[in-house]
């Protein structure tokens, strides 16, 4: 017979990870293998990929800021060899959508920052919606295909383009380039001109950064294997749109919108993701 972890035990190695801890802090701060806390992560995660892509059907979202942000699995893009796969292994870059009023993440797509991927994600939002929505994005050209091809001219599509002072050289070179301009561009539609912003997303961004140690960058946390990547990703949404409280909202990002009439525990998220 198979030894199984208690669900309190499980919750217990979940919530290490949500709050951003590493592999092997976890493995520290709750006396359990590191095999056993990635086993669980991945099963767990992969259940929470599940539950994102089952509740996140019909919604009325008004306003949506989508972003990409970069990480990577195995090893730098730079270090690839020719016998590397590489839709497995390099830069991955996660697609995510966050509803401007609800903070809601109503969906989110891990690939290549190539159009393919950007369409890929815009039909996957597409699908989602039921109603006409204003989008923003950044500059990235190969959104201006992706959302025409997933929404065709039912859409308001705006986007915010910054401009950057050249990235500093040694001492601070780390720290973030200053924003010296900002312009907005209709694309499509009659987008209300003072909601074309990704200030939220952006800010989703680092909420990922901290809540997803593989996310951190010049560590050595970063993931292994894209499945475990993906399922780091999943848990995190799920998390983020089901179970933690926004601060501003004071309610979940769920219950917002409407998919949920309550917040619900990380015990009950682990109990439902769990085999």
């Amino acid at each position: 017979m198979v030894n199984r972890l208690n669900l309190q035990r499980r919750t217990q190695i979940i919530n290490c990870l949500v709050e951003g801890n590493s592999i092997r802090s976890t493995e520290r701060m709750t006396n359990t293998h590191r095999d056993t806390v990635m086993r669980l992560a991945l099963e767990v995660g992969q259940g929470c990929e599940r539950i994102m892509d089952e509740k996140m059907r019909g919604l009325t979202s008004k306003r949506i800021q989508v972003d990409e942000i970069w990480s990577y699995v195995g090893k730098h893009q730079r270090f690839l060899k020719p016998t590397d796969n590489r839709t497995q292994v390099g830069d991955m870059w996660t697609f995510v959508a966050l509803d401007a009023d609800t903070k809601l993440v109503p969906c989110y797509y891990i690939g290549k920052r190539r159009k393919a991927d950007a369409t890929i994600f815009m039909n996957d939002l597409a699908e989602r919606l039921t109603n006409r929505v204003q989008i923003t994005s950044d500059a990235l050209k190969s959104y201006i295909d992706a959302v025409e091809t997933a929404f065709g001219a039912d859409v308001d599509y705006g986007q915010a383009v910054k401009f950057y002072e050249a990235e500093p050289i040694g001492p601070g070179r780390y720290s973030p380039p200053k924003v010296v301009r900002a312009v907005r561009h209709v694309v499509e539609g009659h987008p209300d001109q003072k909601h074309i912003s990704t200030s939220l997303v952006e800010r989703q961004n680092l909420t990922m950064r901290m809540g997803m140690r593989r996310f951190t960058r010049l560590t050595n946390a970063f993931s292994k294997k894209a499945e475990n990547h993906r399922a780091a990703v999943g848990l995190h949404f799920a998390h983020y749109n089901f179970v933690r409280q926004h601060k501003t909202l004071r309610i979940t990002p769920a219950m917002a919108a409407g998919i949920s009439d309550r917040m619900w525990s990380l015990e009950e998220l682990v109990e439902q993701t769990s085999k």
